[in-house]
């Protein structure tokens, strides 16, 4: 079972900005192929820090009030939360090791 947690622009505030561990937020469509590449990267990050790191997927379409708060150009889109405030951003692919890297530098 996945760790990521599926949620909508009326949750984002709870889940997101007001959680008590740090937050990564990935951004995906399904009509995107990279995203297609990234999405298993992404489970595999919830499941190895899900003792430290809460992961979110949210549909960019759908969700354009979280689209626009995070300033999601294009997708896949990575952010990073903790506090409720921006720590680190990524746009495009990204491998597991680089988002390892990324997450490792602020958990």
């Amino acid at each position: 079972m996945s760790s990521v947690i599926f949620i909508e622009d009326t949750e984002f505030e709870t889940e997101v900005l007001k959680a008590q561990q740090p937050v990564l937020v990935y951004f995906w469509a399904p009509w995107c192929g990279p995203c297609k590449l990234v999405s298993p990267s992404v489970e595999s990050v919830a499941d190895t820090y899900s003792d430290r790191l809460k992961v979110i997927k949210m549909e960019v379409d759908p969700n354009p009030e979280s689209r626009t708060t995070c300033q999601v150009e294009g997708v896949p889109a990575l952010r990073l939360f903790k506090n409720g405030e921006l720590i680190e951003s990524h746009e495009g692919a990204i491998g597991k090791q680089k988002l390892q890297a990324m997450l490792e530098t602020h958990l």
